[in-house]
C-alpha cells in the first residue's frame, strides 16, 4: 500500500458484538452466557476473514439496557457496525426502542456456543442454557416486523464459512461508513446532454450521507501551476522507479515536459483532496480552464491510493469506485471506474473490451505499468500523459449507480477478467477484458433493461455478495447478474422492485 493511500485499516474499525439474554434466567447462567458469548466473540475477532474487531460487550438483558448500548454504538466513530445474538430467550419487545434508535448496520448471527450436542448430559439446564435456536426466531420476527435492514448469518462461529460471510459483511460495513463521511470534489459539471451522469445529490446525502459540490476547475489550475520544481522532479524520479516510462518522457526526452506537467497535476490535486477532507472526485473533459492536459496519470495514481473517481462529471461513479476500495482493503487488487466500450463476438467466445479515455486503475493489474503519452482526440488540450497495462485475469465485479427517480438503483455483473486474446500494441489506456456472466446476451440485455449506467465501477478485490449487503445497509436497491439470471426472472424481479420501492415512498 502506498505511503500516501487513503484507504483505511480495517483493523482500526470496531464491530460491537452483542448478546441477548433477561433476568429471568438468574445470576448463575447469565454468568455461562457471558462467558460463552464472549468465546464467539472471540472466534470471530482471531479470525483472518474478519478484517474489522470484534468487541465483546456485556450482555444485555433490559429495555434500558439495549438502547443504551446502541446509543453508545451510534456516538463511537470507530464502531462501523453491530453484531446481536440472542444466546437464551430474550423477549423481543426490550429491544424495540433499541433497534429504533440503532444507525450503523446490524448483523444478527445465528449461532449457538456449542457445535456438538452432548446428547448423554443433556439435561434441562443444557436446554435452559443453549436455546438460541428459540431465541434468534424471536429476535428475527421483530427484525421483520420492525423492517429492520439487517444481514442474517447462520453457522458456527468456528466454521470457516461463517467467518467468512461475516467478514464479507464487515467489509460492506466499512464502505457503507466510508459513504456516511465522504466528500466529493466536482471539478466543473457533468459532461453535457449526458442522462446517466446527472443525479439528485441532495437525495444522495439524505440516503447515504455523501457530500457532493462542485469547485472550479481553475481553483484546481492554480495550485497545478504553483508546483514547487523540486517537489516535481522528487515526483517524476518516484515515476521513473515505479514504471517502465517511455524514453521520449524520461529527463533530457523530447516529452519530458508532458511528464513534468503531469506529475504537477497530481501534486496540485493531491493537495487538493487532502486539505479540503475529499475522498473523491469527478473532472470533465468539457471543462478543463487553464488545464493543459486532462488529468490521466494523476487520476489513475490517485484510485491506486484509494480515492474516488468518475470521469465526466460521474459523482455517482466516484462514490462507488471509493466504497469498493474501502470494502476491498487489505486484498490484491483494486477498485477503478470502468466503462464497456466495444465487444468481441464470437459465437460463444463473446468478450468485453473495458477502458476510458485515460482513467483506469493500475492497481487492477499486478504487472508493471507503461508510463506513455499519446494524443486524446477530445477535449482540446495537450496530449496527456496516462499508465497502460491489462487488468489481471481472474473474477471481478462490475457495478453501477443510476437515478431512478424514487431510487437509487445499484446493477452488479459477476465476470471473469481473462488474458489478452491477442496483443493491443495501438490501444494507449489501460484496460480489462472480461466474460460476462451468465453469458453476453443475457448480461448485455439484463444491464441495458435495468437502465444501468455506462460508467462502472470494476473490483476485481471483492465480491457481488459484499456489494448486496452495502445495499441492503444503505437501503438502496440492488440488481444482481450472475450465473443463475435468466431474463425472465429479471424483469419480474424489476417489476416486483418498482412496486415495493413506489409504496415504500413517504407522503
Amino acid at each position: 500500500m502506498s505511503a500516501r493511500s487513503v484507504i483505511p485499516h480495517l483493523a482500526e474499525y470496531e464491530v460491537w458484538f452483542l448478546t441477548g439474554s433477561q433476568d429471568l434466567y438468574g445470576e448463575e447462567t447469565l454468568k455461562q452466557v457471558a462467558e460463552q458469548s464472549q468465546q464467539v466473540a472471540a472466534l470471530l475477532d482471531g479470525a483472518d476473514a474478519v478484517p474489522a474487531r470484534i468487541v465483546w460487550k456485556p450482555v444485555v438483558k433490559s429495555r434500558d439496557g439495549i438502547r443504551a448500548a446502541m446509543l453508545e454504538a451510534n456516538a463511537n466513530e470507530k464502531v462501523i457496525g453491530v453484531i446481536a445474538w440472542m444466546h437464551t430467550f430474550s423477549p423481543a419487545k426490550m429491544w424495540i426502542t433499541g433497534l429504533n434508535v440503532l444507525d450503523k448496520p446490524l448483523l444478527h448471527l445465528h449461532t449457538q456456543a456449542n457445535v456438538d450436542l452432548p446428547w448423554g448430559e443433556i439435561d434441562f439446564d443444557f436446554m435452559n442454557l443453549n436455546q438460541a435456536a428459540h431465541g434468534d426466531r424471536e429476535f428475527g420476527y421483530i427484525e421483520t416486523r420492525m423492517s429492520i435492514p439487517r444481514t442474517t448469518v447462520s453457522g458456527h462461529a468456528s466454521h470457516t464459512a461463517t467467518q467468512e460471510r461475516v467478514g464479507t459483511w464487515v467489509r460492506a460495513a466499512a464502505g457503507r461508513h466510508a459513504t456516511q463521511n465522504m466528500r466529493v470534489a466536482r471539478f466543473g459539471d457533468n459532461m453535457r446532454f449526458v442522462a446517466v451522469t446527472e443525479g439528485d445529490k441532495t437525495e444522495a446525502e439524505i440516503k447515504m450521507g455523501i457530500q457532493i459540490n462542485t469547485w472550479s476547475v481553475n481553483e484546481l489550475a492554480e495550485r497545478v501551476h504553483a508546483q514547487a520544481d523540486a517537489d516535481i522532479d522528487a515526483l517524476v524520479a518516484e515515476y521513473l522507479d515505479e514504471y517502465e516510462v517511455d524514453a521520449e518522457l524520461r529527463p533530457g526526452g523530447e516529452r519530458a515536459e508532458s511528464l513534468r506537467y503531469g506529475a504537477a497535476i497530481e501534486l496540485g490535486l493531491r493537495s487538493f483532496l487532502e486539505e479540503g477532507g475529499f475522498t473523491a472526485f469527478t473532472d470533465s473533459f468539457e471543462d478543463l480552464g487553464d488545464l493543459r492536459q486532462l488529468p490521466g496519470l494523476a487520476v489513475q495514481r490517485l484510485m491506486a491510493d484509494g480515492y474516488g473517481f468518475g470521469a465526466e462529471g460521474d459523482w455517482k461513479t466516484a462514490v462507488l469506485v471509493r466504497a469498493a476500495a474501502v470494502m476491498g482493503a487489505g486484498l490484491p487488487g483494486g477498485a477503478s471506474l470502468m466503462e464497456d466500450y466495444t465487444y468481441h463476438l464470437e459465437p460463444g467466445n463473446e468478450l468485453i473490451l473495458g477502458a476510458h479515455m485515460l482513467e483506469v486503475n493500475p492497481a487492477l493489474s499486478s504487472k508493471k505499468a507503461r508510463l506513455t503519452i499519446a494524443e486524446l482526440g477530445i477535449g482540446g488540450k495537450e496530449d496527456p500523459v496516462r499508465l497502460v497495462f491489462t487488468a489481471d485475469a481472474g473474477p471481478a465485479v462490475v457495478v453501477a449507480m443510476s437515478d431512478m427517480r424514487e431510487r437509487f438503483r445499484l446493477v452488479a455483473n459477476v465476470v471473469e477478467n481473462v488474458e489478452l486474446p491477442a496483443p493491443m500494441p495501438k490501444l494507449p489506456v489501460g484496460h480489462a477484458v472480461w466474460k460476462p456472466a451468465p453469458d453476453f446476451t443475457t448480461s448485455t440485455t439484463a444491464w441495458i433493461q435495468a437502465g444501468a449506467a455506462h460508467h462502472t465501477v470494476m473490483s476485481n478485490q471483492i465480491g457481488v455478495e459484499v456489494f448486496r449487503d452495502f445495499a441492503t445497509m444503505s437501503e438502496i436497491e440492488l440488481l444482481v447478474i450472475d450465473e443463475d439470471t435468466t431474463l425472465t426472472g429479471f424483469a419480474a424481479e424489476m417489476r416486483a422492485n418498482a412496486a415495493y420501492y413506489r409504496l415504500a415512498q413517504g407522503l
